[in-house]
C-alpha cells in the first residue's frame, strides 16, 4: 500500500482557436490543463512510484499533425511527448518507463455531437476509414502499463487508424 505501479495522466481539453483569435488566456488555459497538470501530477507521484513503474500520458495525433484552429492544443500534446522522452533518461536508474498514447479521432460523446457532415469529414482523414473506439485506446494504455511493454520507454504509441502516419 502507498506505492504506485502505474500513473495515467488523461486530463485535457481541446478548443479550436485560430491564430488571429488566439488570446494569452486561451494559451495559458490549455497549457495549464494539458501540460502543467500532467507534469505536476507525475512530479507529486514520484515518491510513490515503485521501481519499474509506468507513466503514461495521453497525447493526441494533433501533436504531430497540423490542424487549423488547433495549433495551441497540438503544441500542448507535443510538449507531453518531449517530457516523456526527458523522463526516460531522468528516471532510468529507477527503471520507471514513460510513454505517450496518442489517439486519433475516437468515438466519444464529443465526436457524437458533430453534425453528420463534420463526422464524415473527420472519418475521411483516417486511412482505416473509421474512427476508433475507446476500448482500443484503453488496450494501448493497458499494454504500456503491463510487463508486456517492459522494454518500451520514451515512445509515442499512436492509436489513430494510421492518421498520423500518412
Amino acid at each position: 500500500m502507498g506505492k504506485l505501479d502505474v500513473l495515467v495522466a488523461n486530463a485535457g481539453i481541446a478548443e479550436s482557436v485560430t491564430l488571429e483569435e488566439l488570446t494569452e488566456e486561451h494559451f495559458d488555459r490549455l497549457f495549464s490543463i494539458n501540460v502543467k497538470g500532467a507534469v505536476f501530477a507525475v512530479q507529486k507521484a514520484l515518491p510513490l512510484f515503485q521501481d519499474g513503474a509506468s507513466i503514461i500520458l495521453m497525447g493526441s495525433v494533433a501533436g504531430v499533425k497540423g490542424t487549423s484552429g488547433f495549433g495551441v492544443y497540438g503544441a500542448t500534446k507535443a510538449a507531453l511527448r518531449n517530457f516523456v522522452r526527458a523522463w526516460t533518461i531522468e528516471l532510468k536508474d529507477r527503471r520507471i518507463r514513460s510513454n505517450v498514447v496518442s489517439p486519433g479521432p475516437i468515438d466519444t460523446p464529443a465526436t457524437q455531437r458533430f453534425s453528420a457532415e463534420a463526422f464524415q469529414k473527420l472519418t475521411s482523414t483516417v486511412p482505416m476509414g473509421r474512427v476508433g473506439l475507446p476500448e482500443e485506446v484503453a488496450r494501448a494504455v493497458l499494454y504500456l502499463a503491463s510487463e508486456d511493454s517492459s522494454f518500451v520507454s520514451g515512445t509515442e504509441l499512436f492509436v489513430d487508424g494510421g492518421r498520423a502516419q500518412v
